[in-house]
């Protein structure tokens, strides 16, 4: 095990785009696993493959290929540079990338409006993104170097993955339905403890 672990920041720097995609997957597959295990249901295995599939044929590789295209037009690490590369993120990235998650997932799904969840939860779930997702750009655009910003991405997107795949099969968006789902579920455990 210690090997693997010394051999994968070989591997990033060697093969960045494989080793980035891979680790970016495995944890956003992981956040699917995460809220259905949180939800109390059985696991449904076929639904985290549906995301692992998103993960690898999209979101991983625009993330990868997004994340340097930012660094090409906007090197370094100034104050004023970062900010702009988490402006852009924000405007242009996070929106195409809900929008690729929502969309894909309901194509994988078979619904028959694929553009449904789109419609219903995509203002939410962005506003909701912007609580997030601009405090983990601004560190890594600032702090984390460039063959490792993918996964880095995929790190703080496990947290992400959670909360999109649950309001994806059952929220709305906003981090008021998870938590009160949450609260729900914490409530109806406590109901069941002996002696209460």
């Amino acid at each position: 095990m210690a090997g693997w672990w010394r051999a994968l920041p070989r591997a990033a720097q060697r093969y960045p785009w494989p080793t980035n995609v891979l680790l970016y997957a495995g944890l956003f597959s992981a956040g699917d696993a995460l809220q259905q295990r949180l939800r109390g249901g059985p696991a449904d295995w076929r639904q985290t493959r549906r995301v692992a599939t998103l993960a690898v044929t999209f979101h991983a590789n625009f993330n990868y290929v997004w994340l340097r295209l930012l660094e090409r037009a906007l090197p370094g690490r100034a104050p004023r540079v970062v900010l702009t590369k988490v402006l852009c993120d924000q405007l242009f990235g996070g929106p195409i990338a809900l929008s690729a998650f929502y969309v894909g997932m309901s194509i994988l799904q078979e619904k028959d409006d694929v553009l449904l969840d789109l419609k219903q939860k995509f203002w939410n779930t962005y506003k909701t993104g912007l609580m997030y997702w601009p405090f983990v750009q601004l560190t890594n655009f600032g702090l984390v170097p460039v063959h490792w910003r993918t996964a880095y991405t995929g790190l703080c997107g496990f947290l992400w993955a959670t909360f999109l795949c649950f309001s994806q099969q059952s929220g709305d968006g906003t981090l008021q339905s998870a938590f009160a789902f949450l609260h729900r579920k914490e409530a109806d455990v406590g109901g069941r403890r002996p002696g209460k």
